[in-house]
């Protein structure tokens, strides 16, 4: 990854589409962080979307590309992440696709050296799961990660929906695998109100196809040994009118 100079005001094509404010180099005093990137005329889309960093006391400015680079309504937060007292970069992009997929990473910026504490298809690669039916309308999730299972009652889902899967004693018709989406949520909360914020990733539980939820993945992820680890799972479900 090559970082280069870069100043956010000098360029017409180029512009700023995110905004934020912290000392992220540990020197105390506040930083001007940027998202750039290319707006598309009349269009919300945004291309070769970049991170760039200005010191607050020297003015010297870095710029860190992305590997995705293109999407939506790209957000910065700003927060420690790791516990060393400096605040840390989330970047959030959301890639357009119907799936909901998010685009995330975390930097730290730590004596002005880049260092990618968080990366989308790392944490997708990394985080995966199996999604079978089985008889008497329950579905189960398997997450290889930790190796735990859940087990979703679909027996609220309505007659049309179950009679197309299962028979009049509750046996599958026909196997059928459901999958989990990428990750589609990444949500910085402090949830022991230390001043350090874990990461609460959603993805959703689809059946037979994207628009069939079935429910959502949450991880909650923390940071230990120099890496973001899974300290909590759940599986939250929908909920029908009685």
């Amino acid at each position: 990854m090559n970082y280069y100079n870069f100043n956010p005001t000098s360029s017409i094509i180029s512009r700023i589409v995110a905004f934020a404010r912290g000392d992220v180099n540990g020197d105390r005093i506040p930083d001007n962080i940027y998202l750039t990137g290319i707006k598309t005329p009349s269009s919300p889309f945004i291309q070769n979307i970049t991170l760039v960093i200005q010191d607050g006391r020297t003015g010297m400015v870095t710029s860190i590309p992305l590997n995705e680079n293109a999407g939506y309504n790209p957000t910065l937060f700003l927060g420690d992440f790791t516990g060393d007292g400096i605040d840390d970069i989330l970047i959030g992009i959301n890639s357009g696709g119907s799936g909901g997929m998010m685009y995330y990473y975390i930097y730290s910026f730590n004596n002005n050296i880049v260092k990618l504490l968080f990366d989308f298809d790392v944490y997708n690669k990394e985080y995966q799961y199996s999604v079978t039916y089985k008889d008497n309308y329950k579905v189960e999730v398997i997450s290889k990660k930790n190796n735990m299972q859940y087990i979703i009652d679909i027996s609220n889902k309505g007659a049309d929906y179950l009679n197309e899967i299962y028979d009049e004693n509750g046996k599958l018709k026909n196997p059928i695998e459901g999958f989990v989406n990428p990750i589609s949520g990444l949500y910085p909360v402090d949830f022991d109100s230390n001043g350090v914020y874990e990461l609460l990733a959603f993805q959703k539980i689809a059946g037979r196809y994207n628009a069939d939820s079935l429910g959502y993945i949450q991880n909650l992820l923390r940071w230990e040994n120099n890496k973001f680890v899974l300290y909590n799972q759940f599986v939250a479900i929908f909920g029908a009118e009685v």
